[in-house]
Parts: C-alpha cells; sequence; structure tokens
C-alpha cells in the first residue's frame, strides 16, 4: 500500500513539474551552466523515482519463496501465527506449507485437518512416522523423512526453509535442506529443556543459517555456539502473539464445558500433558503412572492429553488404559485441542501438571499454577508459577506438590514474548540477501596461541585402555596407558558360575573407570582377552576352554558396553598375545610373526602382512591342538597327540604327578613333597635342573612336541620370528631353536626364536585393540 501511494505522488510531481517548467520558461542548455532551485528539485525528484520504479520492478520480480514444515500439533501453534503473516503479504511472500510426522496419524488427530481448516493449502503430505513408539522407530522415522524430503524439496525450491524447535523430525528436515543448499530459519534455538531435546536442538541450529530465538538467554546461548550475532533475531514465541491477543475470550466457559462437562468451573480442574523422556523411558512411564494415581487421588476434573509419538508414548498409553482414565468421571482423555481452545483451557485452569514446554512457557503469560514433573523442562527459564518435583519417584510428593499449586494466581510472566514476535520475524525474512554466499561461517572466539598445542607425552599418558583377561584361574583387569605401562591392576579369583563371573568384570571394571578419573586416565575403551573360540566381530565367546565353565555362546560385548557406555572389543587371549608383541614387545615393525603362550594351555596368534589372522570361522591359531603324534596322550579337546597334551603346563603338572606317585619326582635339593595337590609343573623343572633322569626326559619330549609343532607352522605361514611367550617361555626356547634347526627346511632354519619380553601379554593386547583403533591406527 505505501508503494502504490508513493508511485502517485511520483506521478504527481512529474506533472507539477511539467506545469512548471512550461510556466517558467525553462528551457535545458549543455555546458557548465548554473542550476537554479526549481531545476536541481526536478533532478532530484526524477532520481527518487527511478530508484523507487527499480526497486518496485526488483521485488515483483522477485518474491521470496518461503517454506513452512510442520510436524506435529506442537510446532503448529508455533508456526501458524508466522503462516498467517505470510500469506498477509502476497506481495513480499509466496508460502509454501509441507506436512509430516505425527500430524498424519490417526492416533494423534489427524491434525492436519486443522491446518487445512485454516484455509493453508498443502503442498506436500509426507508419511514419515515408522510405528512402534521406541528408539528404534525413531530413528527409521528420521531415515525415511530423509528419503521423502529430496524430492519435495526438489520441487519446490524455497528459498527459505522454516523449521522449528526440537523435534526428530525438524532435525530431517534440516539436514536435508542443508544438504540441498536451502536457507534455514530456525525457530526457538538456543534454549535449554534438560533432555535429548537439547542436542537435537543445537544440531539443528548448528546447521541453520539464521536464528529467531524467544529469550535474551537463548540468544546467548546461540552467540556461545559460535553463530553469527548478525543472523540471530531475538523475536520472542510466536504462539504469544496469538495467546496475548486471544485469552480474554467472552466465551471460554462455553469451551471448557464442551471439554470438561456442564458442572466444570473456572479454576476448578486440571489440565495433565505429559510426554516421554527418550533418554529414560521406564522411569518417565513409571512418573506418567504416578502422576495419574495423584491426579485419581485428588479428586479433581482433568483433561489429560495424550503424549506425543516420541520412544515410550505407548508405554505410557497403556498404562493410561490400564488405570481406566478413559472411563472415569473425573477425566477426559483427548488426542488433541486446537490451540485456540487450548489457551482457553490452561489460562482458567485450577493447574497444569506434567512436563510439557506449554507449562513452562505459555501457561506463564496467564499466571496459571504449572507443577513440572521429572527431567524434561528443568533447564528452561521459568515464571514463578512454576513448580518443579524433578524427583517424583512417590504418589504422595506429586499429591502434595498439587495441593500446593491447585487454585493459585500468579503474576503473569512474558519470559518468552510481548506478543510482537511475528512482525519481527516478517521483517527479519525481507533483510535476507539472497545474493550473499549460502556457506554459513562460525564467530569462534579468539584462541591464544600456547594453548593450541598439546603435549606429546601428556596425551600418551592419559589416553588409555581398559584391559580385561579371563584365565582359567584369575579374573584380571588394568588400565593400561598408550605406552603399555600398567597404570593399576586389579585381581579376583575367577567365579565358576556365568551370573557370579559376569557381575564381577562389571563390578571390577566400574571400579577401575572411577579409580582412571583419579589417575588422570581417559578410558578410550574396553578390551577383553578371554580363552577359548571367539567371534570379534560380534563379541561372542563360541566356545570356551574346559578351564572356564559356563562360558560358551556367550555375549560379553553387550553387558560391559551397556553398564560402563564405553566401546568393547574381545578377542581370543592367544590372539591378543600376538597383539601385544605387535604393538608393545619384539613384534613391533616386523610384518610376519607367531606368538605362541605356553601356560596352563598352549595357544598363539599369526600376524600376517601386519593383520592377524582369525579365519572363516574363528579358530585360526589353535596352535595348541597341531597334532604332533598319532598315538600320543589324550588332550582336553578330546583328541590325541595335540602339542598341548605335551608341552603345556597342566600336562607337565600330570607328569609330576606321576613321578611324584612313584617316588621319582624328588632328588636331593628339593623341598619335601608329602601331599599330590601341591606338585606342579615347576617341581618337574626344578627337578630336571637338579639332574633328575626322568624329570629331564618328560622336558625333552615336551621340548620336542612343540619343536615339531612349530616346524609345522614355519612351513605353513613362513614367519620372519617366533615369539614364545607364557611361564614356561624360558625352558622351551633353547629346545625350539635345536628342533628348528635338525627338522625345518633349510630356508626356515634360521628363523629366530625369542622369549617375550612382557610381563603380561594377553592385558597388553587386550589394550591394544582398543588403543590402534581408537587412535586410527590400523587393526
Amino acid at each position: 500500500m505505501i508503494r502504490r501511494e508513493g508511485k502517485r505522488l511520483n506521478k504527481g510531481g512529474e506533472k507539477d513539474r511539467e506545469r512548471s517548467g512550461s510556466r517558467s520558461g525553462l528551457t535545458m542548455r549543455p555546458g557548465p551552466i548554473a542550476r537554479n532551485p526549481h531545476e536541481l528539485y526536478y533532478l532530484r525528484m526524477q532520481r527518487m523515482r527511478e530508484k523507487t520504479d527499480k526497486m518496485e520492478e526488483n521485488k515483483a520480480k522477485r518474491k521470496l519463496r518461503v517454506c513452512v514444515a510442520t510436524c506435529n500439533r506442537a510446532d503448529y501453534s508455533k508456526l501458524a501465527p508466522i503462516m498467517f503473516g505470510i500469506k498477509a503479504n502476497p506481495d513480499e511472500f509466496e508460502l509454501e506449507v509441507v506436512v509430516l510426522g505425527s500430524h498424519l496419524i490417526d492416533d494423534y488427530g489427524n491434525t492436519f485437518r486443522m491446518i487445512e481448516q485454516d484455509d493453508f493449502d498443502i503442498g506436500s503430505k509426507l508419511h514419515t512416522i515408522v510405528r512402534g513408539e521406541d528408539e528404534a522407530a525413531m530413528v527409521e522415522s528420521v531415515g525415511l523423512a530423509l528419503v521423502k524430503l529430496p524430492d519435495v524439496l526438489h520441487r519446490l525450491r524455497p528459498d527459505i526453509l522454516v523449521v522449528h524447535g526440537d523435534r526428530f523430525d525438524a532435525l530431517a528436515l534440516a539436514t536435508a535442506a542443508a544438504l540441498m543448499n536451502i536457507r534455514i530459519l530456525h525457530l526457538e534455538g538456543g534454549e535449554v529443556s534438560g533432555t535429548i531435546d537439547d542436542s537435537i536442538r543445537h544440531a539443528i541450529s548448528k546447521l541453520a543459517h539464521y536464528h529467531a530465538c524467544c529469550t535474551r538467554t537463548a540468544e546467548q546461548h546461540l552467540i556461545a555456539m559460535c553463530e553469527d550475532h548478525t543472523r540471530i533475531l531475538l523475536a520472542g514465541c510466536p504462539s504469544y502473539d496469538k495467546l496475548l491477543a486471544a485469552h480474554h475470550r467472552d466465551d471460554y466457559m462455553d469451551i471448557i464445558r464442551n471439554w470438561l462437562g456442564d458442572n466444570v468451573k473456572e479454576h476448578d480442574y486440571i489440565v495433565a500433558l505429559q510426554h516421554p523422556v527418550t533418554t529414560d523411558i521406564k522411569n518417565s512411564v513409571k512418573i506418567y503412572e504416578l502422576m495419574l494415581d495423584a491426579l485419581i487421588s485428588f479428586n479433581k476434573k482433568t483433561l489429560v492429553l495424550f503424549p506425543n509419538i516420541d520412544a515410550g508414548s505407548k508405554e505410557m498409553v497403556r498404562v493410561m488404559r490400564k488405570k481406566g482414565v478413559e472411563q472415569h468421571p473425573n477425566f477426559r482423555a483427548v488426542k488433541h485441542v486446537p490451540f485456540e481452545q487450548f489457551i482457553q483451557l490452561v489460562c482458567h485452569a485450577g493447574a497444569m501438571i506434567g512436563n510439557s514446554s506449554c507449562g513452562v512457557r505459555e501457561a506463564g503469560a496467564f499466571g496459571t499454577p504449572v507443577i513440572n514433573l521429572g527431567s524434561r523442562q528443568t533447564g528452561r527459564e521459568t515464571g514463578e508459577n512454576v513448580l518443579h518435583v524433578r524427583d517424583a519417584d512417590t504418589q504422595n510428593k506429586i499429591y502434595h506438590a498439587l495441593e500446593l499449586q491447585f487454585g493459585k494466581r500468579y503474576p503473569c510472566s512474558k519470559i518468552y514474548g510481548d506478543g510482537n514476535a511475528v512482525p519481527r520475524i516478517l521483517k527479519f525474512l525481507q533483510t535476507i540477501d539472497l545474493d550473499e554466499p549460502l556457506q554459513k561461517t562460525f564467530c569462534f572466539p579468539p584462541v591464544k596461541e600456547w594453548d593450541i598445542s598439546q603435549d606429546i607425552d601428556h596425551i600418551l599418558e592419559t589416553q588409555s585402555a581398559l584391559a580385561v583377561d579371563l584365565g582359567g584361574t584369575n579374573l584380571r583387569v588394568a588400565i593400561v596407558s598408550m605406552r603399555g605401562k600398567m597404570v593399576k591392576k586389579y585381581t579376583q579369583a575367577n567365579p565358576r558360575t556365568y551370573e557370579t563371573r559376569m557381575e564381577l568384570i562389571l563390578k571390577m571394571c566400574t571400579e577401575a573407570v572411577i579409580d582412571a578419573v583419579h589417575l588422570n586416565c581417559r578410558i578410550l575403551g574396553v578390551g577383553v582377552s578371554t580363552g577359548g573360540r571367539v567371534n570379534p566381530q560380534e563379541g561372542v565367546i563360541l566356545h570356551s576352554t574346559k578351564l572356564i565353565q559356563e562360558w560358551s555362546s556367550i555375549d560379553i560385548r553387550t553387558p560391559i558396553s551397556d553398564a560402563l557406555h564405553l566401546p568393547v572389543w574381545v578377542d581370543n587371549d592367544g590372539n591378543c598375545a600376538a597383539l601385544a608383541e605387535k604393538k608393545f614387545g619384539h613384534g613391533k615393525g616386523v610384518e610376519n610373526f607367531v606368538t605362541i603362550i605356553t601356560g596352563t594351555g598352549i595357544g598363539g596368534g599369526i600376524i600376517q602382512h601386519n593383520e592377524l589372522i582369525h579365519g572363516s570361522t574363528f579358530c585360526a591359531a589353535e596352535l595348541g591342538h597341531i597334532m604332533v603324534s598319532l598315538d600320543g596322550p589324550e588332550c582336553m579337546c578330546g583328541s590325541r597327540g595335540c602339542i598341548e597334551a605335551y608341552a603345556s603346563g597342566m600336562a607337565l603338572q600330570k607328569e609330576a604327578k606321576r613321578l611324584h606317585d612313584e617316588e621319582l619326582l624328588e632328588v636331593e635339593g628339593m623341598v619335601d613333597l608329602k601331599k599330590a595337590e601341591s606338585v606342579s609343573a615347576i617341581h618337574l623343572i626344578n627337578a630336571a635342573r637338579l639332574g633328575n633322569r626322568k624329570a629331564e626326559a618328560v622336558l625333552r619330549t615336551a621340548g620336542m612336541a612343540l619343536g615339531v609343532g612349530i616346524v609345522n607352522i614355519l612351513h605353513m605361514v613362513n614367519p620372519s620370528l617366533v615369539i614364545l611367550s607364557g611361564v614356561l617361555a624360558a625352558h622351551y626356547q633353547a629346545p625350539v631353536q635345536q628342533v628348528i634347526g635338525q627338522r625345518a627346511l633349510t630356508s626356515a632354519q634360521n628363523i629366530q626364536v625369542l622369549t617375550s619380553d612382557l610381563e603380561e601379554p594377553a592385558l597388553l593386547g587386550a589394550a591394544s585393540m582398543v588403543l590402534d583403533y581408537t587412535t586410527r591406527r590400523i587393526y
């Protein structure tokens, strides 16, 4: 209207100029002739007219195409005032409306109809909700939205997309628009509510190019998040434009009676609206149940709105129906109330209870008493009308809060707006320059130069892994630094049952994580070393050794990861020993080598081309079960003649007990052995060292068996190094090297056999899985 009047004024000015020119008889001559005031006035008017016409021409050519996307009943109440404002300015804007999310679900009221009733043309309806009301369904809904949105945005080609709030649907919208180079205006960014919504809200803010926030604190939060302050508008909440103008309606009692019955009085009923907290679904459902119990006991007319579609809502609805709320004479359960009517219900309620943002935002504008239950909304700015019950763990506590709040009236609060948000937002949209670079910039605070660099020793000292070793006798946990230093170690006897074993593992790991904080160690993850056959990809122990009972088909990764919230790697103890040598021992820098553990059993690992070999069924490098005799002693695996049946600690202990029973073990200089149960492999080694011929023969046979097995390994994988690890390694090095020299092919006879210098290869190997992967080294 202003521009049309301007045109008439310009035309009138042109006619006045022509009339004045004719009266004065003025003629224009070339050359530097001084112009009189009338001429200068006409020239100025001509320039102004040309400039105005050019602006009109540019604006007539290019309206700002604004796409408003709404996902649910709550965000529409904030977006509708802006949509009406855009629609009222057709010369400036072109409005496109996209509807998705719970708007299109019957269980949530098919609320897209109220958009149609408001006379908006819906350009696209996208069914994006995957039903299930759990965490997985939310993720799948985001994915479905991301699949469908590109076609819609490509067809509409908006100049700017208006997105509201912190819903997972809105995150999908912002992601799609950002990747398609569409400018984004985010409403209500910078706020803090205290739940997973904060993460989603801040993620959308980082994707958005422009921001319209509600409070000064939210504005400061956005600036602190490195957003450009010139692109932040402190507008207030758009819903306040409607509620402040419309809450004084003469027919409010008709609305109240329509929803709650004819006998209800003003300020003598309750509005209840509780949503699930997706990061603590079990507790939020429990709070919902306690709230309903307290409301039933409080015995007041209550309007209960169904929860939103977040994970956990299905369980909450199930609780509501179990309590018989929909049939209770004091209750009215509804899926949706139009926003204009909802304003009246909240304004004149005796109290509002639950955890809806409406309680801490819109209700404050009326001074309605609010009881906020649980952690949701505890981070938001509120007026004095809000009473928080953060630990809503008993019905009595909620009932007492109702007694304190019901029927009170508080001073009206305008923290979130003054009723003029929409004009500010429309003016802000008009200032957007579509020719400026699309790539947003971040305003990072200055960083002092001496704060940039880090000391490598400090990094190596503090980045650590939690290592777990499940042996046949002991259960050990250690905090291991990047350098392989055992910062702290914990040892307990390995329980015999699965339940007690898992309980002890979690207890020891939790204790170690707590200690790590005080030891200045940042735990990057958990590595688990265990006997038996392991699927490291799934973190499952497939088959255990007989030394560890109730330890087959066990998913060990999941319980540890769930308890500690850390990534977990699992592998066989022999493979872990090889990894330990590769990172910390003789295998460092060696491309192909074999590690053999000589302990209670015989195991090992093979490194080929710098990679650990697992095999197709994860039984590669079961070196202890290489057969070196067709009719040798029986092995614990059920076969005969395995290396482990000759050279393991258990095999040597068995032979030591046999010699002791035959009174052939003890020689002069040995400690007197009275009980066969106390005889071990060490006694056999000591007896051989003191000249016992029988003991020497047993060790010679064991060394020969191990050596022949290693020769077979050399002929199969041709490593450049063999590393013996474990308590018996030093006793086997010489005989193994001798057998290789005698029995191996000429090309393999010079392969070196070394004993490991590592004291805890299983723990170090478990730690190396974590440290190599989390620091982006090859594993």
